[in-house]
């Protein structure tokens, strides 16, 4: 009794943060900080369950020094992403010339990539056991990653404001150069825990869990791009990128909407698919 007591307090909390990430999760204003730093927790913890304390804090640990490195040097050269430079969190502490909040989130939704990949790869998560999981799970994870920057990059960089591209680009303010800059940071970081944990595939296996405690990292991956739904009730305007280039802010929540809507959703339903599946049931502890 006391156990399903505690799944249903866990699953209610687990909800409200979905819904408070679909409301606010497109914002960045103290609300949409508040929710980033609670999903960020709850990722976290979830990792430390999953992969325990000492793999979790080394996927963390290789997580933000590659960021911070490849975003310090983005900003300062304009390799690999482009020309561009934060504006938000200016009173935040910072490590180099970039916010501090910009390393849990990297962790956060790649934390998410990494279990989605893994189960679009292999049906389960676990450290690689071949030389092909070595090489596919992280290339997939880098464009599960990717895809979320896709779809939030448009309006951070001119509706919100977060940070600016001085020279502009074809998707709507935003550079090609961005996305592959995504796509090689973050494989980078991939494959360095990737390797770490293909020298540690003889030890004991992950513990096999509940399905339901596997689609925890995939609801808020899927929440993070659902939250491009809210902001299509805004009114339109016009808007003048760092380069003097004008856009619609609704021709950009629309052009958001649409990209979540083809490449978040169904990345996560696959997941979803391969985890209740019956290779999924099969491998976890319970149906």
């Amino acid at each position: 009794m006391r156990r399903s007591l505690t799944n249903i307090a866990t699953w209610s909390c687990f909800t409200v943060l979905l819904l408070l990430i679909i409301a606010f999760g497109g914002g960045t204003g103290s609300a949409a900080q508040l929710t980033a730093a609670l999903s960020i927790l709850a990722l976290a913890v979830h990792a430390v369950i999953a992969l325990g304390w000492v793999e979790a804090t080394v996927f963390a640990a290789i997580c933000l020094t590659v960021t911070f490195v490849m975003e310090n040097i983005g900003v300062l050269t304009g390799f690999p992403f482009g020309r561009y430079t934060f504006i938000v969190g200016r009173d935040m502490p910072h490590i180099g010339v970039i916010p501090m909040i910009v390393g849990p989130l990297y962790f956060g939704m790649g934390y998410a990539s990494w279990v989605i990949a893994s189960l679009l790869i292999g049906f389960r998560v676990e450290r690689p056991q071949s030389v092909y999981a070595l090489i596919a799970v992280p290339l997939i994870s880098a464009f599960v990653m990717t895809q979320w920057d896709v779809v939030m990059d448009p309006s951070a960089s001119t509706l919100s404001g977060a940070w600016i591209w001085y020279n502009s680009g074809g998707y709507f303010g935003v550079p090609l150069s961005n996305f592959l800059g995504w796509l090689l940071v973050t494989w980078l970081y991939f494959q360095g825990f990737a390797i770490y944990s293909y020298k540690r595939r003889r030890h004991d296996a992950y513990p096999l869990f509940y399905r339901l405690f596997w689609s925890l990292p995939i609801l808020l991956y899927l929440a993070a791009g659902l939250c491009r739904l809210p902001p299509l009730l805004a009114s339109d305007s016009t808007l003048v990128d760092a380069a003097g280039h004008i856009w619609s802010a609704a021709d950009i929540r629309e052009t958001a909407v649409i990209a979540m809507l083809f490449t978040m959703v169904p990345t996560s339903l696959l997941a979803l698919l391969r985890l209740v599946g019956p290779e999924g049931c099969r491998l976890s502890r319970k149906g």
